[in-house]
């Protein structure tokens, strides 16, 4: 499908309501073709022939003609901009499921001010199109040939010296529609960047001002500005090339008329009145040569947004819904990665992970940054597809799973802690929105969020700010841990949840989560041993390959980079204990260990 047909694919549902609108603007088009034969009528048969008693009726016909055009005018306009909104209205929803649709990879390689220009600037140009341009464009063309066809009715020489200046006209028009394209879509491109880096920027405005670099990226904007500012002046230099010479050859008609119209008078081979007729047509002919170059620059804008928008919907998610989905309504939690290996972008990610974990059992997950614990766990999620080898929940391969109901029985505290602008509560309870409130108070008392909450002004209805604005990161991960808790899922993923609270705080998360159901099976990826020593399976992850797994003895006693990561946080406070175990020995006292 071509980026127009998809466009009509919308725009066809208001077919009627766009022909019916067209069909007023032919009447109003019609009706200003009259007035200039009523003003011709005027001068040659009142003023000239002295027919006085036609005055009133022409003048009432004028007046009725101008009432009617501006009641059938302001009809028209309102079918036009309706159907724009609706259209708007239903492309807008519909790229918008399109994107809630698309993978890790597209956001991935997607920035945000890109998609927020499609949503924005590029669907309001197309809103433009169908409100103003479309019957601005008909109008012209039909008022342009029917009062040219008029004038030639009224006298054939004199519209056939009008007709000198269409040739010209056709190829300035053909030469701007040519020269302007690349322009336009120069300008979406700049437009796109500019979004990109102002909403980066404000997302990020707290490490701006942590380091002081608000004159850098005052500097790095106005470059932004700089190159939006020329593209739209490179886009001008196009159109204020073109328009004086559209103004130029509708001048001409002017010229045209006044000179062999006049001689023609004189002359006797034309009425005065035919003149004053043709004079009435005149500013028909020259009003859509004006309009040409603002009528192309906007059918441009419109199309090069068409195709914009069009190459974001059109791109197909690689994780993809399977054609005969199995269903999955409680999956009991058992989950097996069977040699799975992942790449992207050429680059090897994950290598040749084999596991397998029972329903119900805690799993920790250690290893350095990039080694691809997250990966591991996106995979498990669906949210990447394997390169090789098969992950499998409860026996089956998660590609045959319906994916929503797999999605649906997985909580998931992520890294980057994402909050809405909404309520805490309506945060925590963002995956069940009309669940009781006391669910929502069960998840964040397991999270150990509650107290802090109610310490609140709102409580549980305050509001957070974007992305969570105005808590601190361990509150946020709690209000994460809570939401993910809420769902009552089969598989519960913690990924860093507790980095960022302390540790009297991390041992009560651990043991609210131990009462979880017996069958939820646990993953918790972290840096810190104290998050997974207690796990049923710890593996060890490492350049992408599972380098150790097996508990927190056993690794232990294998002396290799679990125990060394293990020593390192808790080898030099083990000794201090023991140095304080001794001092205190020899006064009666005694200190446990972590």
């Amino acid at each position: 499908m071509t980026p127009m047909k998809w466009f009509y694919s919308f725009l066809k549902k208001h077919n009627r309501s766009m022909f019916f609108g067209l069909v007023l603007v032919t009447v109003i088009s019609i009706l200003a073709i009259v007035k200039p034969i009523v003003s011709g009528s005027i001068v040659d048969d009142v003023i000239t022939a002295g027919q006085y008693d036609l005055l009133p009726g022409l003048i009432a016909l004028l007046i009725i003609i101008t009432i009617v055009r501006g009641a059938l005018r302001y009809w028209s306009q309102v079918i036009f901009e309706t159907c724009s909104q609706d259209v708007l209205y239903s492309m807008r929803d519909t790229v918008y499921r399109k994107l809630l649709q698309e993978d890790f990879n597209f956001y991935n390689k997607k920035r945000t001010g890109d998609l927020l220009s499609r949503q924005t600037g590029d669907m309001d140009a197309i809103r433009h199109f169908i409100a103003f341009v479309i019957y601005q464009v008909y109008e012209n063309v039909f008022i342009f040939f029917f009062a040219l066809i008029m004038v030639f009715t009224v006298n054939v020489r004199l519209a056939l010296c009008m007709c000198i200046v269409m040739p010209f006209s056709l190829l300035v028009t053909l030469s701007q529609r040519k020269n302007g394209r690349p322009c336009f879509q120069h300008i979406r491109e700049q437009f796109s960047s500019l979004n990109t880096f102002v909403q980066e920027n404000i997302s990020g405005n707290r490490v701006v001002k942590a380091f002081s670099k608000e004159d850098y990226e005052i500097g790095k904007f106005n470059k932004e500005n700089d190159g939006y500012r020329d593209a739209e002046l490179a886009a001008a230099e196009i159109w204020t090339k073109y328009v004086p010479l559209f103004e130029f050859l509708s001048n001409m008609l002017t010229i045209i008329l006044m000179l062999v119209g006049s001689i023609m008078v004189i002359q006797g081979s034309m009425t005065l009145g035919n003149y004053v007729t043709v004079n009435g047509y005149l500013w028909m002919l020259m009003n859509p040569l004006r309009q040409i170059g603002w009528r192309i620059n906007d059918i441009q804008r419109f199309t090069t947004s068409v195709e914009k928008i069009y190459a974001t919907y059109s791109e197909e998610p690689k994780v993809k819904h399977p054609a005969k989905a199995i269903p999955c309504t409680r999956l009991n939690g058992d989950v097996e990665f069977k040699n799975v290996s992942y790449s992207a972008d050429d680059e090897d990610i994950i290598h040749n992970v084999s596991f397998h974990v029972k329903s119900g059992q805690t799993v920790g997950i250690l290893g350095s940054t990039g080694s691809g614990k997250s990966t591991i766990m996106n995979l498990l999620c669906r949210f990447y597809d394997v390169t090789d080898g098969e992950v499998l929940v409860d026996g089956k391969n998660v590609k045959d799973l319906d994916l929503y109901n797999l999605r649906q029985n997985i909580g998931m505290a992520m890294q980057d802690v994402f909050l809405f602008s909404d309520t805490i509560e309506g945060n925590i309870a963002y995956s069940k929105p009309d669940c009781p409130f006391e669910d929502v108070e069960k998840a964040a008392i397991m999270a150990d969020a509650d107290g802090f909450i109610r310490q609140m002004t709102d409580g549980y209805d305050t509001i957070v700010g974007e992305r969570g604005v105005g808590l601190s990161g361990g509150q946020k991960q709690r209000i994460s841990l809570a939401r993910a808790l809420l769902k009552n899922p089969s598989i519960l993923i913690l990924d860093d949840t507790t980095s960022a609270v302390d540790m009297e705080t991390e041992s009560y998360i651990q043991k609210q989560l131990s009462t979880l159901d017996s069958k939820c099976t646990i993953f918790v990826v972290a840096y810190r041993i104290s998050s997974i020593k207690d796990s049923d399976l710890i593996l060890v992850v490492n350049d992408g390959r599972i380098v150790e797994q097996g508990t927190h003895e056993e690794l232990l006693k294998n002396n290799g980079y679990y125990a060394t990561v293990f020593h390192h946080q808790y080898g030099e406070y083990e000794k201090y204990v023991d140095e304080l175990n001794t001092t205190a020995g020899k006064g009666g006292g005694q200190y446990g260990s972590k």
